[in-house]
């Protein structure tokens, strides 16, 4: 179905950062199940999930180049595993579950599955993320035709500064970064950066115009095939969740969901006007390398039931708490119960 209004712009991007992030456990917890974290085949996912997260950043930045607010304290913004990805066809269900070559073959290539980026479906379901994409570019250029679509492009509000973003292992920086969004040539080149780094467009290979950085798909398709060996796996139950933990377990999985939780809010904050996005942006890198990456390696090193503990990615209710106040809190019961994990207190001490 075209995109014809500005509501449905909005509705599509809005959409986009949902669908951006709901990749992002998935693709963690198949990380987290290789145990040998400097592989390829570790190396590879985690530099798909930092993609996702520019991915979302840049959704959040064209929604406001058109007057859109993104919504990241919305409980109902965060994704709840199984997650049906939503539009999508046929349905695809994503998992937590390790990174066994069904999960690699079955899901994340087809989130990632190149489609020529031409079509638009009939209906608003697509194929593709690069269809959906598709759609949106093909709004932006239908709704620019009745109105000025750029009129305040907020872009005090935009995470634009490129520095903000730096590629990593397997990324290469001229695939696309950051950069402010204010009239559609701009929000095209951001939909292509996308489009490239993820599913690419046909069979395209490279993310990048050097071919130093391959397509989100042909970086899984590199573990599928074997060629990037995930080696040994740990054995993490599929779609956890932490009140089937006992308590010493289940206080990190909480300490571990609440962080998770706190990254969106510090997002929501990141995309404010006249907000210190400097320290924000530390807290958020602070939040996945230093709270989140130690607590989830922290529940994978765990046994439980025959096998090992894993992150649930469940959605916390902080209530009517202060969250920094329950943060710490629960970093203080963490700590009292796994005393090496003084250093994520320390972290989150420090936000």
């Amino acid at each position: 179905m075209a995109v014809t209004t500005l509501d449905e712009l909005r509705e599509h991007l809005e959409l986009a950062i949902k669908v951006e992030l709901s990749t992002v456990p998935p693709y963690l917890y198949a990380m987290y199940s290789i145990r040998d974290q400097g592989s390829d085949a570790a190396l590879l996912i985690r530099s798909v999930v930092a993609e996702e997260m520019l991915h979302a950043a840049l959704a959040a930045n064209l929604l406001l180049a058109i007057g859109g607010d993104p919504d990241f304290m919305s409980a109902d913004v965060v994704p709840r595993y199984p997650f049906d990805l939503p539009h999508h066809r046929p349905r695809l269900t994503l998992n937590l579950t390790p990174c066994t070559r069904e999960q690699v073959e079955n899901l994340f290539l087809v989130i990632e599955q190149p489609e020529t980026h031409h079509s638009i479906p009939d209906d608003d379901v697509y194929d593709s993320l690069g269809q959906f994409y598709h759609a949106i570019e093909k709004g932006l250029a239908n709704v620019a035709a009745q109105r000025e679509l750029f009129a305040d492009p907020q872009v005090d509000r935009q995470m634009a500064n490129h520095e903000y973003y730096a590629p990593i292992t397997f990324d290469a920086e001229d695939s696309g970064g950051l950069a402010p969004i204010t009239n559609i040539e701009a929000a095209n080149e951001a939909i292509h950066v996308i489009i490239h780094q993820g599913e690419g467009v046909s069979d395209a290979k490279w993310a990048d115009p050097s071919h130093q950085e391959l397509t989100h798909y042909y970086k899984f398709l590199r573990i599928a095939q074997g060629v990037a060996s995930v080696g040994e796996l740990a054995a993490m139950p599929d779609n956890p969740r932490g009140a089937e933990y006992p308590e010493d377990i289940r206080l990190v999985s909480d300490l571990f969901n609440a962080s998770y939780r706190y990254v969106y809010f510090v997002m929501h904050d990141i995309f404010k006007a006249d907000t210190d996005r400097d320290a924000l942006i530390g807290q958020l890198y602070t939040l996945m390398t230093e709270v989140m990456s130690p607590l989830g390696h922290h529940l994978v090193a765990s046994p439980f039931n025959g096998g090992v503990g894993a992150p649930t990615f469940e959605v916390y209710d902080f209530g009517d708490t202060n969250p920094r106040e329950r943060l710490a809190s629960l970093a203080a019961a963490v700590t009292a119960a796994h005393p090496g994990l003084q250093p994520v207190a320390d972290a989150l001490a420090g936000l």
